[in-house]
């Protein structure tokens, strides 16, 4: 290998991983992509996954609000991701139907400080603060503001009112 052609190699590996950390700390920090795959999200997320926009700045700033979908840890199971909606911020009152499939029955809790409630989408097949209780804001891991996949369903996930 003549010098030129190492020099180029080894300039083409340097700004190969210049642009490799350049691109895990936007993803890490500012703005990411996820996949979220299942039925708690209905009828907001596909049944068969999407494919979204996360703010990681939001989430970091504690500017997260009611009717915002997050991306957050699994509070059951940290090495699992999942999207849920905020339904509550520290010290709202929250009126929650314990099981909506075996009736109406409902229950209210207050939201402890540096925590929220939220709830998934369908609350017929969704694992969320009713069974787990409020969640700490520290495992927010960004607000899902965008679906980039499937094409035909592309475009902004707002808050629900």
């Amino acid at each position: 290998m003549s010098l030129g052609s190492r020099a180029a190699a080894v300039f083409g590996g340097a700004a190969l991983a210049k642009t490799l950390c350049a691109v895990h700390v936007v993803n890490a920090h500012l703005c990411g992509v996820a996949f979220v795959l299942g039925p708690s999200m209905l009828p907001t997320m596909n049944l068969t996954g999407d494919v979204v926009a996360v703010d990681r700045i939001t989430a970091r700033w504690g500017s997260v609000a009611v009717g915002d979908v997050v991306l957050l840890l699994s509070p059951e199971n940290p090495r699992k991701t999942v999207a849920k909606r905020i339904m509550g911020l520290e010290g709202d009152a929250v009126t929650y139907l314990v099981d909506p499939a075996k009736g109406d029955e409902s229950k209210t809790a207050v939201v402890p400080k540096g925590h929220v409630w939220v709830q998934g989408d369908n609350i017929y097949a969704s694992r969320d603060s009713r069974q787990f209780g409020p969640v700490p804001y520290g495992l927010i891991q960004g607000r899902i503001f965008c679906r980039i996949w499937p094409p035909e369903s592309f475009g902004f996930i707002g808050q629900k009112a």
